[in-house]
Protein backbone atom coordinates (compact mmCIF):
# COMPACT_ATOMS: atom_id res chain seq x y z
CA UNK A 1 0.00 0.00 0.00
CA UNK A 2 2.90 2.52 1.19
CA UNK A 3 4.57 1.40 -2.77
CA UNK A 4 1.63 2.49 -4.04
CA UNK A 5 0.87 5.90 -2.41
CA UNK A 6 4.67 6.80 -3.28
CA UNK A 7 3.86 6.19 -6.47
CA UNK A 8 1.11 8.18 -7.03
CA UNK A 9 2.45 11.05 -5.33
CA UNK A 10 6.01 10.61 -7.71
CA UNK A 11 3.30 10.74 -11.09
CA UNK A 12 1.41 13.79 -9.58
CA UNK A 13 4.46 15.92 -8.21
CA UNK A 14 5.68 15.68 -12.22
CA UNK A 15 2.72 18.06 -13.05
CA UNK A 16 4.19 20.77 -10.36
CA UNK A 17 7.91 19.87 -11.60
CA UNK A 18 8.84 23.07 -13.79
CA UNK A 19 12.27 21.45 -15.06
CA UNK A 20 9.66 18.23 -16.46
CA UNK A 21 7.14 20.69 -18.63
CA UNK A 22 9.76 22.57 -20.03
CA UNK A 23 11.76 19.85 -21.65
CA UNK A 24 8.55 18.03 -22.78
CA UNK A 25 7.66 21.23 -24.17
CA UNK A 26 11.39 22.50 -25.72
CA UNK A 27 11.49 18.89 -27.48
CA UNK A 28 10.10 19.20 -31.20
CA UNK A 29 9.67 14.78 -30.86
CA UNK A 30 7.15 15.76 -27.97
CA UNK A 31 4.79 17.74 -30.10
CA UNK A 32 4.86 15.45 -32.41
CA UNK A 33 3.63 13.16 -30.10
CA UNK A 34 1.28 15.87 -28.87
CA UNK A 35 0.04 16.68 -32.03
CA UNK A 36 -1.07 12.39 -33.12
CA UNK A 37 -2.92 12.72 -29.47
CA UNK A 38 -4.79 16.13 -30.82
CA UNK A 39 -5.48 14.06 -34.42
CA UNK A 40 -6.50 11.25 -32.97
CA UNK A 41 -8.85 12.90 -30.22
CA UNK A 42 -10.45 15.01 -32.89
CA UNK A 43 -11.62 12.02 -35.08
CA UNK A 44 -12.86 10.09 -31.96
CA UNK A 45 -14.40 13.05 -30.81
CA UNK A 46 -15.48 14.97 -33.51
CA UNK A 47 -19.66 13.45 -33.00
CA UNK A 48 -19.21 13.63 -29.20
CA UNK A 49 -18.97 17.11 -29.26
CA UNK A 50 -22.07 17.37 -31.24
CA UNK A 51 -23.83 15.24 -29.00
CA UNK A 52 -23.13 17.74 -26.38
CA UNK A 53 -23.96 20.53 -28.57
CA UNK A 54 -27.47 18.92 -28.58
CA UNK A 55 -27.81 18.47 -24.36
CA UNK A 56 -27.70 22.03 -23.91
CA UNK A 57 -29.71 23.11 -26.67
CA UNK A 58 -32.59 23.44 -24.36
CA UNK A 59 -30.70 25.85 -22.56
CA UNK A 60 -30.53 29.99 -23.06
CA UNK A 61 -27.50 31.05 -25.29
CA UNK A 62 -25.46 32.18 -22.43
CA UNK A 63 -26.24 29.26 -19.95
CA UNK A 64 -25.38 27.10 -23.44
CA UNK A 65 -21.81 28.02 -23.24
CA UNK A 66 -21.44 27.89 -19.19
CA UNK A 67 -22.87 24.61 -19.40
CA UNK A 68 -20.21 23.73 -22.00
CA UNK A 69 -17.17 25.59 -20.26
CA UNK A 70 -18.19 23.58 -16.87
CA UNK A 71 -17.95 20.31 -18.95
CA UNK A 72 -14.47 21.36 -20.45
CA UNK A 73 -13.34 22.34 -16.49
CA UNK A 74 -14.43 18.90 -15.90
CA UNK A 75 -13.08 16.88 -18.64
CA UNK A 76 -9.33 18.17 -17.56
CA UNK A 77 -10.09 17.90 -14.22
CA UNK A 78 -10.48 13.88 -15.08
CA UNK A 79 -7.18 13.73 -16.85
CA UNK A 80 -5.87 15.61 -14.35
CA UNK A 81 -7.08 12.32 -11.88
CA UNK A 82 -6.71 10.05 -14.98
CA UNK A 83 -3.22 10.68 -16.28
CA UNK A 84 -1.62 11.07 -12.50
CA UNK A 85 -2.89 7.63 -11.52
CA UNK A 86 -1.92 6.03 -15.08
CA UNK A 87 1.36 6.84 -15.54
CA UNK A 88 2.16 4.82 -11.91
CA UNK A 89 -0.70 2.42 -12.70
CA UNK A 90 0.21 1.79 -16.64
CA UNK A 91 4.06 0.54 -15.49
CA UNK A 92 2.07 -2.62 -13.83
CA UNK A 93 2.39 -5.24 -16.72
CA UNK A 94 -1.14 -6.69 -16.01
CA UNK A 95 -2.82 -3.39 -15.87
CA UNK A 96 -1.04 -2.48 -19.17
CA UNK A 97 -1.89 -5.79 -20.78
CA UNK A 98 -5.93 -5.20 -19.69
CA UNK A 99 -5.52 -1.69 -21.28
CA UNK A 100 -3.90 -2.99 -24.47
CA UNK A 101 -7.09 -6.04 -24.51
CA UNK A 102 -9.52 -3.07 -24.12
CA UNK A 103 -7.96 -1.00 -27.10
CA UNK A 104 -7.77 -4.15 -29.71
CA UNK A 105 -11.21 -4.51 -28.37
CA UNK A 106 -12.58 -1.58 -29.53
CA UNK A 107 -11.45 -1.68 -33.20
CA UNK A 108 -12.60 -5.14 -33.10
CA UNK A 109 -15.76 -3.92 -32.40
CA UNK A 110 -15.87 -1.60 -34.88
CA UNK A 111 -14.76 -3.66 -37.66
CA UNK A 112 -16.69 -6.85 -36.79
CA UNK A 113 -19.27 -6.19 -33.94
CA UNK A 114 -20.62 -2.84 -35.38
CA UNK A 115 -24.22 -2.56 -34.60
CA UNK A 116 -26.93 -0.87 -36.83
CA UNK A 117 -26.50 2.85 -35.45
CA UNK A 118 -29.93 3.95 -37.19
CA UNK A 119 -31.85 1.78 -35.24
CA UNK A 120 -30.07 2.40 -32.13
CA UNK A 121 -30.52 6.08 -32.73
CA UNK A 122 -34.21 5.95 -33.90
CA UNK A 123 -34.57 4.15 -30.40
CA UNK A 124 -32.98 6.42 -28.43
CA UNK A 125 -34.70 9.35 -29.69
CA UNK A 126 -38.19 7.64 -29.02
CA UNK A 127 -37.09 7.11 -25.18
CA UNK A 128 -35.97 10.80 -24.73
CA UNK A 129 -38.25 12.45 -26.77
CA UNK A 130 -40.89 12.81 -24.32
CA UNK A 131 -38.74 14.05 -21.55
CA UNK A 132 -39.20 17.37 -20.09
CA UNK A 133 -35.32 19.39 -20.64
CA UNK A 134 -33.63 19.23 -17.59
CA UNK A 135 -32.98 22.37 -15.33
CA UNK A 136 -28.92 24.12 -15.55
CA UNK A 137 -27.25 22.15 -12.69
CA UNK A 138 -28.89 18.66 -14.16
CA UNK A 139 -28.10 19.63 -17.59
CA UNK A 140 -24.14 20.83 -16.32
CA UNK A 141 -24.37 17.27 -14.41
CA UNK A 142 -25.31 14.89 -17.78
CA UNK A 143 -22.66 17.18 -19.51
CA UNK A 144 -20.00 16.37 -17.03
CA UNK A 145 -20.93 12.47 -16.64
CA UNK A 146 -20.63 12.39 -20.83
CA UNK A 147 -17.06 14.00 -20.94
CA UNK A 148 -15.47 11.35 -18.59
CA UNK A 149 -17.51 8.59 -20.45
CA UNK A 150 -15.78 10.44 -23.86
CA UNK A 151 -12.73 10.72 -22.10
CA UNK A 152 -12.02 7.43 -21.19
CA UNK A 153 -10.86 5.79 -24.29
CA UNK A 154 -9.13 8.57 -25.31
CA UNK A 155 -7.24 9.24 -22.33
CA UNK A 156 -6.38 4.85 -22.96
CA UNK A 157 -5.20 4.97 -26.16
CA UNK A 158 -2.69 8.25 -25.08
CA UNK A 159 -1.42 5.82 -22.97
CA UNK A 160 -0.02 3.37 -25.19
CA UNK A 161 1.18 6.54 -27.56
CA UNK A 162 3.26 7.80 -24.38
CA UNK A 163 3.72 7.43 -20.63
CA UNK A 164 5.09 10.89 -20.13
CA UNK A 165 2.65 12.57 -17.71
CA UNK A 166 3.15 16.53 -19.63
CA UNK A 167 2.91 14.81 -23.06
CA UNK A 168 -0.26 13.29 -22.15
CA UNK A 169 -1.99 16.20 -20.37
CA UNK A 170 -1.14 19.12 -23.43
CA UNK A 171 -2.47 16.21 -25.83
CA UNK A 172 -5.60 15.73 -23.79
CA UNK A 173 -6.49 19.63 -23.05
CA UNK A 174 -5.43 20.84 -26.60
CA UNK A 175 -7.81 17.61 -27.61
CA UNK A 176 -10.17 18.97 -25.84
CA UNK A 177 -10.20 22.19 -26.51
CA UNK A 178 -10.38 21.19 -30.53
CA UNK A 179 -13.32 18.80 -29.82
CA UNK A 180 -15.20 21.93 -28.68
CA UNK A 181 -13.79 24.65 -31.26
CA UNK A 182 -13.49 22.66 -34.46
CA UNK A 183 -15.41 20.01 -34.40
CA UNK A 184 -17.85 21.03 -37.18
CA UNK A 185 -14.35 21.22 -38.81
CA UNK A 186 -13.78 17.51 -38.18
CA UNK A 187 -17.28 16.27 -38.56
CA UNK A 188 -16.93 17.91 -42.33
CA UNK A 189 -13.91 16.16 -42.54
CA UNK A 190 -15.25 12.80 -41.90
CA UNK A 191 -18.60 13.68 -43.91
CA UNK A 192 -16.36 14.21 -47.33
CA UNK A 193 -13.96 11.40 -46.24
CA UNK A 194 -15.42 8.29 -44.48
CA UNK A 195 -12.59 6.74 -44.92
CA UNK A 196 -11.45 8.52 -41.60
CA UNK A 197 -13.33 6.82 -38.99
CA UNK A 198 -12.00 3.54 -40.22
CA UNK A 199 -8.56 5.01 -40.27
CA UNK A 200 -9.15 6.15 -36.41
CA UNK A 201 -10.06 2.26 -35.64
CA UNK A 202 -6.92 0.77 -37.67
CA UNK A 203 -4.55 3.61 -35.69
CA UNK A 204 -6.01 2.36 -32.34
CA UNK A 205 -5.61 -1.54 -33.07
CA UNK A 206 -2.06 -0.09 -33.85
CA UNK A 207 -1.96 1.39 -30.15
CA UNK A 208 -3.22 -1.44 -29.10
CA UNK A 209 -0.68 -3.74 -30.44
CA UNK A 210 2.17 -1.46 -29.33
CA UNK A 211 1.36 -1.80 -25.96
CA UNK A 212 0.49 -5.03 -25.73
CA UNK A 213 3.95 -5.66 -27.24
CA UNK A 214 5.60 -3.44 -24.55
CA UNK A 215 3.95 -5.56 -22.13
CA UNK A 216 6.20 -8.14 -23.39
CA UNK A 217 9.71 -5.95 -23.36
CA UNK A 218 8.76 -5.70 -27.19
CA UNK A 219 9.26 -2.12 -27.92
CA UNK A 220 9.04 -0.25 -31.22
CA UNK A 221 10.97 2.98 -31.99
CA UNK A 222 9.12 6.27 -32.08
CA UNK A 223 10.54 6.67 -35.68
CA UNK A 224 9.07 3.48 -36.71
CA UNK A 225 5.73 3.72 -35.00
CA UNK A 226 4.80 7.13 -35.60
CA UNK A 227 6.35 7.18 -39.34
CA UNK A 228 3.11 4.48 -39.43
CA UNK A 229 1.22 6.13 -38.34
CA UNK A 230 1.58 9.20 -40.40
CA UNK A 231 1.39 7.44 -43.57
CA UNK A 232 -1.93 5.28 -42.52
CA UNK A 233 -3.43 8.39 -42.15
CA UNK A 234 -2.66 10.50 -45.17
CA UNK A 235 -2.71 7.04 -47.63
CA UNK A 236 -6.64 7.24 -46.23
CA UNK A 237 -6.93 10.72 -48.41
CA UNK A 238 -5.01 8.55 -51.24
CA UNK A 239 -7.90 5.65 -50.98
CA UNK A 240 -10.30 7.52 -50.92
CA UNK A 241 -9.24 9.73 -54.42
CA UNK A 242 -9.13 6.65 -56.04
CA UNK A 243 -12.31 5.24 -55.02
CA UNK A 244 -14.06 8.31 -56.44
CA UNK A 245 -11.79 8.04 -59.38
CA UNK A 246 -13.02 4.49 -59.67
CA UNK A 247 -16.62 5.29 -59.18
CA UNK A 248 -16.81 7.82 -61.66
Amino acid sequence: MNELIMGLISSYSEFFNLATFLEVVSNPVNWTIIGTLVVLEGLLSADNALVLAIMVKHLPAKQQKRALFYGILGAYAFRFIAIGAGTFLIKIWWIKGLGALYLLWMAFQFFLLKKDEEARDSSQSNLTADKPPMGFWRTVLAVEIMDIAFSIDSVLAAFGVSEQVWVLYLGGILGVLMMRGVAQIFLTLIERYPELETTAYVLIALIGAKMMGSTFDYHVSNLLFFGTLITIFLSTFVIHHFRVKNKA
